[in-house]
């Protein structure tokens, strides 16, 4: 277990009845508690948790020493959501941050008008009803918003690179996802701009997973784009292996899937998560939600995995290479 763990542990037990006090003393509470609210696995904390601290240790915040965190996880499960917001909500907390996508926010928002709300999310916050001002958030939410438009054509552009020939590219989806409908649109739209067609396959859980890559293995695309969602993130390497057993060449969004073996990956780095630490040691220091416009990512990481381009027997084109941020050998 992560020492960060252990010691949060020892903190919360040492405050005794701090975690306990109602909601009308939360002021007045000695150490502040932020809730977290993270659609994923406490056995894989890079990704969002850690860039997160990062964030709040800039505000001068750390947890198990001035501040606790009360994390809730689940793991890649939507449905499991409401639960443990409303876990969460029940605590005196100062803050709540909703990490790994819009579900997680949307369970929170529906639960509290009065809890600040620092959320991230790869889809438009306002498109997905969290807010509608994202440069003067109203009530209790500010965050980080996703450009998925501009993603997706970049994403849909290196594909068509590394399959000039291909008449059709595919995406996998999860449907149980809020942003999975306006995702999907946004994708069709950028592959018709090009000249492809747009096959889609979906899981939404574990089980659907080698489903849907057995459908890309028959169908064969040119490749897929696997977006930002819990599942796939929790999942990734099944994700990968599943890419590698069927022979498929997919691009996803976080580095996190190339580390693991896949082939490229396109999309926004750990920095998002920083800032939603960022704002909750801002809140944590008084300022409100509506104090900060949400956050759309501008730089967008690009990393090549050689290895599995070669075990594809892909030869990269090399402007490809040469704009990559990174390259695994």
């Amino acid at each position: 277990m992560p020492t960060c763990w252990m010691r949060r542990r020892a903190f919360l037990a040492a405050l005794g009845s701090v975690t306990v006090f109602p909601l009308a003393a939360r002021a007045q509470q000695p150490v502040p508690i932020v809730g977290c609210l993270v659609n994923g696995s406490p056995q894989d904390t890079d990704f969002s948790v850690a860039p997160f601290q990062r964030g709040l240790g800039e505000l001068g915040y750390v947890d198990g020493e001035n501040v606790v965190i009360e994390y809730r996880w689940a793991s890649g499960h939507n449905e499991r959501l409401p639960a443990l917001a409303a876990e969460l909500v029940s605590l005196p907390v100062a803050v709540i941050a909703a990490l790994n996508g819009s579900a997680s926010a949307l369970a929170l928002k529906a639960l509290t008008k009065s809890i600040p709300i620092v959320f991230q999310t790869g889809g438009d916050a306002a498109e997905l009803g969290l807010l509608t001002n994202l440069n003067r958030p109203e009530a209790n939410l500010t965050g980080v918003s996703g450009i998925t438009n501009f993603l997706v054509s970049q994403q849909l552009g290196l594909l068509r690179q590394l399959f000039p020939r291909a008449t059709s590219l595919a995406l996998l989806t999860n449907p149980a996802s809020p942003n999975a409908k306006r995702l999907v649109q946004l994708t069709q739209a950028a592959a018709k701009s090009i000249g492809c067609d747009l096959m889609l396959v979906t899981a939404n859980n574990e089980d659907e997973l080698e489903a849907a890559f057995a459908t890309l293995a028959e169908r064969r695309p040119g490749g897929v784009i696997v977006p930002t969602n819990a599942l796939f993130q929790t999942e990734r390497r099944r994700v990968v292996m599943l890419a590698a057993k069927y022979k498929v060449a997919a691009i996803y969004d976080t580095r996190e899937f190339a580390e693991a073996g896949g082939l490229i990956s396109c999309g926004g780095g750990a920095d998002r998560f920083r800032q939603v630490g960022v704002y909750v040691g801002r809140i944590l220091r008084g300022a409100r939600p509506a104090d900060f416009p949400v956050v759309r990512p501008s730089k967008f990481e690009l990393v090549i995995n050689l290895k599995t381009a070669k075990a594809l027997g892909l030869d990269l084109p090399p402007a490809m290479l040469s704009l990559a941020d990174a390259v695994i050998e």
